[in-house]
């Protein structure tokens, strides 16, 4: 029997183990956000909104049923974070602890599905890049813990002023979204802060660290800071992330100065602008109330979420490398070169096929999810939009509040932050039978595009 069972989990793609092992995470977290001792009110939580709430905590998302301070008791607290730790680092990060601890060698099976989990193309040096991220994660985690510990102490005494630093360091780091500010005001998360730079700078710091990938940190720990020894996938991410953190942080502030900025001085609506542009990409935090943003604003905010973080990394979204790829794509087929290339090197052929893929079945989630959304709450588009690419690219902002939607609307907003969590390409991967190339090659023919 236990040989039948190892052989059945055996014969699972990298993809599928993946898929399974975040189900399980998700499966026990519903579980114990069901029981009455994770609730104040001391009564047993709803099958679909213990759900909801473990999918978003796992997945990293931060949308939310309810409140997480005033629904939630400290143990029901604590499962969330474990989750949101478990979901950042991804379960295979906690099966290496395992084995370190118990000076287990670790197979090459285990090697490759820790390669498929964190979303990187080399096999060696696996193991000492999983202990970076772990060790990494610790630093990036406590330092953030005690920087907001200088400004919730004197806020809120020693014992409680701890457990809300450590408890937004790891949301923010992981870009996860999930805070403790319903103790203001109910799903208001930073707005009390948009007036604290010094808040607002070390949250938006622990999304940026934690969002640009577990790579590149390893590249930057070893080439110490040097631009020109960087690989190119850190030096793409790089420029790619400083762009859609200072370009949109500009438009933010031209077009709010008259919308959600309107009652902040200049020095906070730069902050502000700052702090969306970076929150937008996965995190889920925000400062300003976001029915109030333009148009405009809200149209941007849906690309920036599309975007999300970078490869390897705690965020979402179809990542920084591949909007960078299309965007290079794109200029090359401008100026009618035949190769695209970037920092003196080129990009691989394959690469751009790759990532129109991932583009459209994004794309293609997105739409179909604020169709069905729209349709069931009678909702506007743009309010829908927004709530279904928060979910896609596990970034955790919703327009109102979630707990208001059918259960419907809910179990959709599930599934894709499921499928966002995962990956678009390794959940499709995960449900397709692999394609065996044919022995031969089917005659070219040229058809008329654009």
């Amino acid at each position: 029997m236990e040989k039948d069972r190892k052989s059945k989990i055996s014969l699972l793609s990298y993809s599928q183990k993946l898929v399974v092992g975040f189900a399980v995470i998700i499966a026990v977290g519903t579980v114990l956000l069901m029981l009455p001792v994770s609730t104040k009110n001391g009564e047993s939580t709803s099958f679909v909104n213990a759900l909801f709430t473990s999918t978003s905590a796992a997945c990293v998302t931060g949308l939310a049923t309810y409140d997480t301070f005033t629904h939630w008791t400290r143990f029901g607290q604590i499962v969330i974070l474990l989750l949101i730790q478990l979901g950042g680092l991804g379960f295979m990060s906690f099966a290496v602890i395992g084995a370190i601890l118990t000076k287990r060698k670790i197979s090459l099976k285990q090697r490759e599905l820790m390669q498929e989990a964190i979303n990187v193309n080399q096999l060696g040096g696996i193991v000492r890049l999983f202990k970076i991220i772990l060790k990494g994660t610790l630093i990036c985690e406590c330092a953030g813990a005690v920087l907001l510990a200088v400004r919730f102490i004197p806020k809120l005494g020693p014992a409680e002023g701890i457990y809300y630093a450590i408890f937004h360091s790891i949301s923010a780091f992981c870009n996860a979204g999930f805070d403790l500010m319903g103790r203001y005001e109910k799903y208001s998360s930073f707005t009390s802060f948009v007036d604290d730079p010094y808040v607002n700078i070390v949250i938006m710091l622990l999304i940026i660290i934690g969002g640009i990938g577990f790579y590149v940190w390893d590249d930057i720990l070893k080439n110490r800071f040097r631009f020109s020894r960087f690989s190119l996938h850190t030096k793409i991410v790089l420029v790619t992330t400083s762009v859609i953190i200072f370009f949109p942080a500009v438009l933010f502030f031209c077009f709010e100065r008259t919308h959600a900025f309107s009652g902040l001085d200049i020095g906070d609506s730069v902050v502000a602008s700052f702090f969306q542009s970076v929150t937008l990409r996965t995190a889920g935090f925000n400062t300003v109330d976001q029915s109030e943003l333009s148009g405009s604003s809200m149209l941007m905010c849906n690309i920036l979420m599309l975007i999300g973080g970078s490869p390897g990394s705690t965020a979402g979204g179809i990542k920084t490398t591949t909007i960078a790829v299309l965007f290079l794509s794109t200029l090359s087929e401008l100026r009618n070169h035949k190769s695209v290339t970037v920092f003196e090197r080129r990009l691989e052929d394959d690469l751009l096929r790759r990532v129109i893929a991932i583009l459209f079945v994004y794309c293609a989630m997105e739409f179909a999810g604020t169709m069905a959304i729209s349709q069931l709450e009678n909702m506007p588009v743009e309010y829908a939009s927004f709530g279904v690419f928060s979910a896609v690219s596990t970034v955790g902002l919703f327009i109102g509040t979630v707990g208001s939607l059918s259960t419907a609307s809910r179990v959709i907003l599930i599934f894709l932050m499921f499928f966002g969590r995962i990956g678009g390409l390794s959940m499709a991967m995960a449900f397709t039978k692999p394609y065996i190339n044919p022995p031969l090659q089917y005659p070219a023919e040229k058809i008329s595009v654009g």
